[in-house]
């Protein structure tokens, strides 16, 4: 599966979780999943857990992460000098 296939498998609708980027077809956001994963949770335990979900979902919710993270842009702040 090519990153625009899984890219696909996110949504943003402002009438879902108030636009946040969601699983299609279901109420879990990206954020979630991506918690979940750095909690420890393991895809397996999400997909138990989670039974609407496939494993291409979750690898959607990375992937999704990743872009968004690229398309920002990072300052850091100064030390103040007091």
């Amino acid at each position: 599966m090519d990153n625009h296939e899984l890219l696909n498998r996110i949504e943003l609708n402002p009438r879902i979780l108030t636009g946040k980027p969601v699983i299609k077809g279901t109420r879990l956001s990206v954020q979630f999943i991506v918690g979940l994963l750095a909690r420890g949770v393991t895809h397996q335990q999400i997909l138990d857990e989670y039974a609407c979900l496939k494993t291409k979902d979750i690898y959607a919710c990375l992937l999704f992460a990743s872009q968004m993270l690229k398309r920002s842009t990072f300052v850091p702040l100064e030390k103040s000098l007091s």
